[in-house]
């Protein structure tokens, strides 16, 4: 009976052996990159959320983030998200992996799970993500951007900022004091989606590698709508 009940737990070692070397952590990535195409096709789509055309004529660069918050007296919240470029060319680069987060202080209760995208106006502010973690509204300044419905209110001086950011949170979550969100490099993962070796500032300023089919829709609708 030993002897039975010791192969059989053997055999279902293998077997979760076996089924954890099969895992894919590509399709992970994949799935990644296709919810940030939905998250801005969702924003794109309804007026209380669009980002006018105006804002999106001045895009250097759009990052789209999707985070999960947690938290009681702290609150941390932990997402990852993509960053596109418009190159010299002006065309749109690959959707590159990053991660992203927010730590915060103060009475908290609840979560929720946000999802931003961050229109950027200039050339150098992407650039700052390369050698360090960036926090949005510190190291670049950072404002709300107005919606489709109040496109009338951008003017030039809200162009000139170099983030404009759109948000929506989902879920219970209130008091937080002082916060600061933070986007980052992630290359290891980038390494997996495209099966290559280069880095963020290539495969964002460079044609050297082929988008994977499975990135070129949310290409697709970023030059549809960020011509």
């Amino acid at each position: 009976m030993k002897k039975l009940l010791l192969s059989s737990l053997l055999a279902l070692l293998g077997a979760a052996s076996l089924c954890a070397a099969r895992s894919d952590p590509r399709a992970d990535y994949v799935t990644r990159v296709e919810s940030c195409e939905a998250i801005l096709r969702e924003f794109m789509a309804k007026p209380e959320t669009a980002i006018p055309a105006a804002v999106l004529a001045q895009a250097h660069a759009i990052v789209i983030t999707n985070q999960v918050k947690v938290g009681f007296i702290v609150g941390v919240k932990d997402g990852y998200g993509v960053i596109m470029v418009k190159q010299a060319n002006g065309r749109w680069s690959l959707p590159v992996l990053i991660g992203a987060g927010e730590v915060s202080f103060g009475f908290q209760i609840g979560s929720n799970t946000a999802e931003t995208i961050l229109v950027i106006t200039d050339d150098a502010t992407p650039r700052m993500i390369f050698n360090r973690r960036f926090n949005v509204g510190v190291d670049a300044k950072a404002v709300a951007g107005p919606n489709n419905a109040k496109a009338e209110t951008v003017n030039r001086e809200l162009l000139a900022t170099p983030v404009i950011v759109y948000g929506k949170a989902r879920g219970l979550y209130a008091g937080a004091t002082v916060k600061s969100g933070w986007i980052e490099r992630n290359d290891e993962a980038n390494y997996t989606l495209y099966s290559t070796q280069y880095t963020m500032p290539e495969l964002l300023y460079s044609n050297w590698v082929t988008p994977a089919p499975e990135v070129v829709p949310l290409m697709d609708f970023v030059k549809q709508i960020a011509p």
